[in-house]
């Protein structure tokens, strides 16, 4: 037996056998730093304590930590996927749920959970959506037609500003988690960005996951990214193909210039609705259409005809 594994002291034969943090952490593949931080904000691992003190994990232990490491693959964050590996197997769901290949319901019930503020429902449908279709589906028939009409009924002022707020930032969360590893491969390169004043991502983040779905390597800057900070990764990185995204046209006329010398020097496109076909031709760059998943197919396409 390896010296990480508790052997009972003498007089000590009823004890439960167990496993130091060292054993676990070699097991499971994570650090004891982290694992100590899981049990202490999440209660996934419960710990008993030999005779003299020392903290034994148990094979439970070691279950519940590798059912969160699951959820977190499938891009919960890791209080939700805490939530889930410890949530008891024999609840009921509050309502049946939609069968796993109906896309239509599982995106209704994926709506009426952001409209309930209910994260753990909203979470498991998402998670349904990803592991029943193709990504490309999830983001084209779910999850785009969502974020339209939450924010043609936030214009219409018939949801709050809070509700707007949670549906986004969930939708936002789970869309950044299933980008990991965007940079992974040998395709071709694309920096990503939103200009400065530019806090609406939500349609590049989307336009990230098609484009690496189809091989290309993707460095997401995110919101509000100066130009010469898009300028700067892209030299760094020698990037094939520069996208700016916008939902206004504002942020891209107030960076018009610094983006016309961009443009001078790398392929750049221009997407979302803010990114009409005067202002990309203004700055020397290339439209996009405004559906992510298009444009993800047509910079492939010219990319490898």
């Amino acid at each position: 037996m390896e010296e990480s594994s508790i052997r009972p002291a003498p007089g000590e034969g009823a004890a439960r056998p167990g496993l130091r943090i060292g054993e676990l952490s070699r097991r499971v593949g994570i650090t004891p730093d982290v694992l100590r931080a899981w049990e202490r904000r999440y209660g996934v691992l419960r710990p008993h304590r030999s005779r003299s003190g020392q903290r034994l994990y148990t094979e439970a232990d070691e279950e519940s930590v590798r059912r969160m490491l699951g959820h977190m693959e499938g891009g919960y964050s890791a209080a939700v996927a805490a939530r889930l590996a410890t949530a008891s197997p024999a609840a009921p769901p509050a309502a049946a749920p939609a069968p796993a290949g109906d896309l239509a319901a599982l995106a209704g019930e994926l709506h009426a959970a952001l409209d309930g503020f209910d994260e753990a429902a909203a979470e498991a449908a998402l998670d349904r959506l990803v592991a029943t279709f193709a990504l490309d589906t999830v983001l084209r028939d779910a999850i785009l037609p969502l974020l339209a009409d939450i924010g043609e009924r936030w214009a219409r002022g018939t949801i709050t500003v809070g509700q707007e707020h949670f549906a986004t930032a969930v939708i936002a969360g789970r869309l950044h988690a299933l980008g990991r590893a965007r940079d992974a491969g040998l395709g071709p390169r694309a920096v990503l960005a939103c200009p400065s004043d530019e806090r609406h991502e939500l349609g590049l983040l989307c336009f990230g996951l098609a484009l690496r779905g189809r091989g290309w390597r993707v460095c997401y800057l995110g919101a509000d990214t100066p130009t010469t900070a898009i300028e700067g990764v892209a030299e760094q990185l020698d990037a094939d193909l520069v996208v700016i995204g916008a939902v206004r046209a504002e942020p891209l006329v107030g960076v018009a210039d610094p983006l016309a010398a961009l443009a001078a020097a790398r392929h750049v496109c221009v997407g979302g609705r803010g990114a009409s076909a005067a202002l990309a031709a203004r700055l020397g760059a290339e439209a996009l259409p405004e559906d992510p998943i298009a444009a993800a197919d047509l910079v492939s396409t010219r990319r490898n005809p």
